[in-house]
């Protein structure tokens, strides 16, 4: 019996990519929350029980991901939504991210840190001088993302993420500088 070969996934092309600012009811972003609810229930639902990924994606209004104090963006490859987040204001000078999302096809090309960026371009440019943003515990990838972006772990990195919890996480940002997010 042979193993199967591991598919590569296609190398990024940054010229391919449109960076989107849009609207929580925008059909582009539907993908977005679809995947998400699949990989909260996924990871948590024996952990939180059934519609908890519903419940944490309706926590919030929409209007809090608009700006002038938020924002939600979509990244978009010939047409097809396959990665996006969003941030809210969380205090006058923290923006925090929330719903950081890479469509299960394509994964492993660098856009979770193409999402980073942008989020973090668009809210200094909007006054924000520090990010906070918090994971789950059975996310091991979104830890080591944040961790090699440079954020800081606001728990201990040595304790079992079960018994932490939410994973929180802040990063001060440079001055505003310009993103290539547009509307």
């Amino acid at each position: 019996m042979t193993a199967e070969p591991e598919v590569q996934p296609r190398p990024l092309d940054r010229a391919a990519l449109e960076v989107l600012i849009l609207p929580m009811q925008d059909p582009r972003v539907r993908p977005l929350l679809d995947e998400l609810a699949v990989e909260y229930d996924t990871r948590y639902g024996d952990l939180f029980g059934d519609g908890a990924a519903a419940e944490e994606l309706n926590r919030y209004p929409a209007a809090e991901f608009e700006g002038p104090s938020g924002a939600l963006l979509i990244i978009q490859e010939h047409g097809e939504s396959i990665a996006g987040g969003a941030f809210r204001r969380y205090d006058p000078t923290t923006a925090e991210l929330k719903r950081i999302w890479t469509h299960s096809a394509h994964r492993r090309r660098g856009l979770a840190r193409l999402v980073l960026a942008e989020l973090e371009a668009l809210a200094a440019a909007r006054g924000y001088t520090s990010l906070y943003l918090t994971t789950g515990p059975r996310q091991p990838e979104a830890k080591y993302l944040y961790l090699r972006a440079g954020y800081q772990a606001q728990f201990d990195l040595a304790a079992d993420p079960e018994t932490i919890g939410a994973l929180a996480f802040t990063k001060d940002l440079p001055a505003a500088g310009t993103g290539t997010a547009r509307n």
